[in-house]
C-alpha cells in the first residue's frame, strides 16, 4: 500500500473541484435520456413473440355478465384469444381477500374473478392479438350481454348513510378524540362562522398511460415493465396472486411518466397482462386507453362542514371540522382530511369527524396531497371567512393563533419555521399593501384580489436499504429499489452519494426501479428523500469507513492512526485534512485490495422512539393574486408566492420544480378540474383530456418559490423533509380567498368555474 500514497510534494487539487453539493441547483442526471427518447417507459419494451392486449370495459355500473360473444373478434386476422372470467388461468389467491401494500380495509377488486360487475368501466374481457391495431379492433367487436341491476353513484344524496370507516389503511390516522368542549365553546363565543364545502371528483391523468409489458423467458421467468410507484409492490402482488416464487418475477420501472398517486396500487392491467402471459406462454403487453385511465381510482368527492369561533381580538375558542367522503362498495378508502385542523392553530376546544358513503364506483386512491388538498382548503377558507367577520387581516389572524406545540396532542414540533414562511412570503408578495375590504382594487375590466392560506403536510420517514459499490476504476454505483416519478430521485440520490464520497457527479450512478435491488418503500407521501436519501447517506458512511480501513493497512501508511474525522473525501481521493498534499485515490485503495470492487450495504430504520415524541410536519404560506372579469366570470391567477419550510433542501432546482408543479395543480384544482358523472349510467362522462379541464400554459403566470431555512435532524439524518405534496396544499384555498377579496363573493365548492363566479356561489 505504501507506494500508493502520493508524494507529499504532489500537486493538490482545489477542494470541491468537479464536485456537487446538496442544497445547490443540480440539473437532472436523467434529463438527456428523457428529452432524447433514450428513456423507455412501461409500454416501450419489446419481445419478438409479443402479444398485444386491449381491455374491453363494462358498459353498465352494476349487474352480471350473461354472455360474452367473441365470434367476430376471433374471426379478425391477428386476434388469437379473447380472455375473460370464463377462460382465465387459475390463480392462487383470488379465493381470499388479497391486499397489496397500500390497500384499505375491505375486499379489493379482483379483475376477471367472476361474472359480477360492480362499476362502470370494469374490465370484463381482454383481446389478445399479434398487433395492437388488431387487438383494438377486436375489442370493439366483442359483444357482451348483461343482466343490469340498479346502481347508485350519488354520494351527496346518501349523506344520511355515512358511517365511520375501518381504519386499516397504512399511514391513515383516524381523527383524534375531542379536545375540550368544542360545541359549548362555539355557542359561547362572540364571533362565529359556519360553512359547508363541496369538492368534486378529480382524476390523476399522468401523461404516460398505464401499461404492463410482461417478457417471458424460455424458463418461464417473467420480467415485467410496469407503470407503478413501486417495483417491489407490483412484484409482491404478482407473486402472491399467481403463486409465483419471487425468483420467477422481476418488476422494473426505471422511468415513470407521472403518477401522482395513481401508481401506488397495482392497477388491473398488470393482473391481466400476467394472466395472459401465463395462459398463452408468450410475452404480452397491455396498455390502457385514456378513457380507461378514468376506470381505476380518483380523488374522492367530499363534503365538509367547518365551524370556527373566536373572541373579538381573534383568539380561537373552537374548531369543529367534519368530512364525509365517497368510497366503493367493497373497500373503505380513507384519507386524513380533518386532522390538519387539530395541528395548525392554537385552540383549547377542537372536535374532528370523518365518515364515508359507499357508492357503486371503483375505490378511490391517493392523489397528490390526499386528504390535505380538500381538508386544508376548507379550513383555510373558513379562516378567511372568520378574519372578515372579525374585520381582521387574514395573515394577522393566523399569527394571532400561531401554535408553538401541536394543539390537539400537545407535542413539540420537530421543527417549525412557519413564521418565516409568513414573513418572507408576505414581504415578497407585498402583502402589507393589501386593502382589507373586498372589491377595493380594479384594473380595467378586472377586479383584483389578494388571498393567502397556510399549508401543512406530514414529514414522513420509513425504512429502506441501500448498497454502494466502489469500482476499481473509481466509479461509484449506489442502489435501492426506489422510484422516480419525475420528482428527481435519480439526481438527488446521486448528489447525496457524490457529496458523501467526494466524487464528481458524472462518476456516480444511482440505480432504482428494479424489484431485485435493496428494499425501498413505495414512492409516495413526500418521503423518498428522508427515507431513501438517509439510506444512501448511511451506506456511503459505511463505505467511507471501509475505504479508510484499507488505506490504513500498510504499516507505514500516513493514515494508519487517523480517524474518519481526520480525513476528507475530495475529488475522488482520500486525504488528510491537516496535510492536503497527502492523499490517495479511491480507485487505488480498491485496486490494492486485489478486488474489482468494494461493496457495503445499509439498513435505514427510523428512530421511532425519538420521532414519536414530536409532531413532524412541513409547512407553507401561499399568497395569490387573482384577477376576475365580473362580466364573464373568468378568473386569472397572475401572481403566486409560495414560501416553504421543508427541512434542508437537497436540490434547489428539482425541489423548486416540485413546488411550481404543485402550485400549477392547485390552480387547476381551484378553477378547472372535476370529473362529471352521469348518474343514470354511473359513468364518468368527460373521460378524456379535451373535456377534463386542467390548467394550461395560458392559465399560469408568475410563480415565486421561497425555501426558508430549516434543518430537521429528527425527521432524517440529512435534515431534509419532503416537498412533493406541500406545493399543492392550500393553493386552491388561497385562490378562493383571492377571488373573494376581488369580488366579495364567497364560493365554497371547487372548481370555481365562471358560472359560479357569475352566480356568486355555492
Amino acid at each position: 500500500m505504501t507506494d500508493l500514497i502520493h508524494d507529499l510534494r504532489a500537486p493538490v487539487a482545489e477542494p470541491g473541484t468537479g464536485q456537487v453539493r446538496t442544497g445547490t441547483a443540480v440539473s437532472r442526471v436523467d434529463g438527456r435520456a428523457k428529452v432524447t427518447g433514450d428513456a423507455r417507459y412501461a409500454a416501450e419494451h419489446f419481445a419478438p413473440d409479443m402479444l398485444y392486449g386491449v381491455v374491453v370495459s363494462s358498459t353498465v355500473a352494476k349487474g352480471r355478465i350473461v354472455t360474452i360473444d367473441a365470434t367476430e373478434a376471433l374471426a379478425l386476422e391477428g386476434v388469437v384469444e379473447v380472455m375473460s372470467h370464463l377462460n382465465r388461468p387459475k390463480v392462487r389467491s383470488f379465493d381470499i381477500s388479497y391486499k397489496d401494500m397500500t390497500a384499505p380495509a375491505g375486499s379489493p377488486f379482483r379483475p376477471f374473478y367472476d361474472d359480477q360487475v360492480i362499476y362502470s368501466g370494469q374490465p370484463v374481457a381482454l383481446v389478445l392479438a399479434e398487433t395492437f391495431e388488431a387487438a383494438r379492433r377486436g375489442a370493439a367487436l366483442v359483444r357482451i350481454h348483461y343482466h343490469e341491476e340498479a346502481h347508485d353513484t350519488r354520494m351527496t344524496a346518501n349523506l344520511d348513510k355515512a358511517y365511520k370507516p375501518r381504519p386499516l389503511k397504512a399511514g391513515y390516522e383516524p381523527p383524534p378524540p375531542e379536545k375540550g368542549d368544542a360545541e359549548k365553546a362555539w355557542q359561547a363565543a362572540p364571533v362565529r362562522i359556519e360553512s359547508e364545502f363541496h369538492h368534486g371528483v378529480e382524476h390523476h391523468n399522468p401523461l404516460e398511460l398505464f401499461a404492463s409489458t410482461v417478457i417471458r423467458d424460455e424458463d418461464g421467468h417473467l420480467t415485467i415493465y410496469d407503470k407503478t410507484q413501486s417495483s417491489q409492490n407490483s412484484r409482491w402482488y404478482v407473486s402472491h396472486v399467481f403463486g409465483l416464487s419471487k425468483n420467477k418475477v422481476t418488476v422494473r420501472n426505471p422511468y415513470v411518466g407521472g403518477a401522482f398517486g395513481s401508481g401506488l396500487r397495482p392497477q388491473y392491467q398488470l393482473t391481466l397482462a400476467v394472466m395472459a402471459s401465463l395462459k398463452m406462454k408468450r410475452s404480452v403487453r397491455v396498455t390502457l386507453t385514456r378513457q380507461q385511465m378514468f376506470s381505476f381510482g380518483h380523488r374522492p368527492e367530499t363534503v365538509q362542514y367547518v365551524k370556527l369561533a373566536a373572541e373579538q381580538d381573534g383568539t380561537l375558542r373552537s374548531i369543529m371540522h367534519d368530512a364525509i367522503a365517497e368510497t366503493s362498495q367493497i373497500e373503505d378508502y380513507v384519507e386524513v382530511v380533518v386532522n390538519w385542523s387539530g395541528l395548525l392553530y392554537a385552540c383549547d376546544n377542537i372536535k374532528l369527524g370523518y365518515k364515508l358513503v359507499s357508492v357503486d364506483q371503483y375505490t378511490p386512491i391517493d392523489m397528490r396531497a390526499p386528504g390535505a388538498a380538500h381538508g386544508m382548503h376548507a379550513l383555510e377558507v373558513a379562516m378567511d371567512e372568520l378574519a372578515y367577520k372579525l374585520k381582521m387581516d387574514p395573515l394577522a389572524l393566523r399569527l394571532k393563533n400561531y401554535a408553538e406545540r401541536a394543539p390537539i396532542e400537545d407535542k413539540p414540533f420537530s421543527s417549525k419555521e412557519l413564521r418565516a414562511c409568513y414573513s418572507q412570503g408576505a414581504e415578497k408578495f407585498g402583502w402589507d399593501q393589501r386593502p382589507l375590504e373586498p372589491r377595493s382594487m380594479r384594473e380595467g375590466s378586472e377586479l383584483i384580489g389578494w388571498g393567502m392560506a397556510t399549508g401543512v403536510w406530514d414529514a414522513m420517514q420509513m425504512f429502506a436499504r441501500a448498497s454502494a459499490v466502489m469500482h476499481v476504476d473509481g466509479r461509484l454505483v449506489v442502489s435501492s429499489a426506489a422510484t422516480d416519478i419525475g420528482t428527481g430521485t435519480y439526481t438527488v440520490m446521486a448528489t447525496i452519494a457524490a457529496e458523501a464520497m467526494g466524487l464528481p457527479l458524472e462518476r456516480v450512478t444511482f440505480q432504482l426501479g428494479d424489484s431485485t435491488l435493496p428494499v425501498a418503500p413505495i414512492e409516495g407521501g413526500s418521503s423518498h428523500v428522508a427515507t431513501v436519501g438517509s439510506a444512501v447517506a448511511g451506506v456511503c458512511d459505511k463505505l467511507r469507513k471501509t475505504l479508510l480501513r484499507y488505506a490504513q493497512s500498510a504499516a507505514d501508511s500516513p493514515f494508519r492512526d487517523k480517524r474518519l474525522k481526520d480525513v476528507e473525501f475530495v475529488d475522488g481521493a482520500l486525504r488528510l485534512k491537516k496535510d492536503p498534499r497527502t492523499w490517495i485515490s479511491l480507485a487505488s485503495i480498491v485496486g490494492a485490495t486485489g478486488r474489482d470492487q468494494l461493496e457495503e450495504k445499509y439498513l435505514m430504520l427510523p428512530n421511532m422512539l425519538k420521532q414519536r415524541k414530536y409532531r413532524r410536519l412541513v409547512h407553507s404560506a401561499v399568497f395569490v393574486e387573482a384577477r376576475v372579469d365580473e362580466e364573464l366570470g373568468i378568473v386569472r391567477i397572475t401572481r403566486v408566492v409560495s414560501a416553504i419550510a421543508a427541512g434542508r433542501i437537497m436540490n434547489t432546482k428539482t425541489a423548486s420544480s416540485q413546488i411550481v408543479g404543485g402550485v400549477v395543480w392547485g390552480i387547476s384544482q381551484a378553477l378547472h378540474e372535476e370529473s362529471h358523472t352521469d348518474h343514470r349510467f354511473g359513468r364518468f362522462m368527460n373521460h378524456n383530456l379535451s373535456e377534463y379541464h386542467v390548467a394550461v400554459n395560458a392559465d399560469i403566470h408568475d410563480i415565486d418559490v421561497i425555501f426558508v431555512e430549516e434543518d430537521d435532524r429528527i425527521v432524517s439524518r440529512l435534515g431534509a423533509k419532503g416537498v412533493g405534496e406541500i406545493g399543492l396544499v392550500s393553493v386552491s384555498a388561497a385562490v378562493s380567498n383571492a377571488i373573494f377579496h376581488a369580488t366579495g363573493k364567497r364560493i365554497r365548492s371547487t372548481p370555481i368555474t365562471p358560472d359560479k363566479v357569475l352566480m356568486g356561489g355555492p
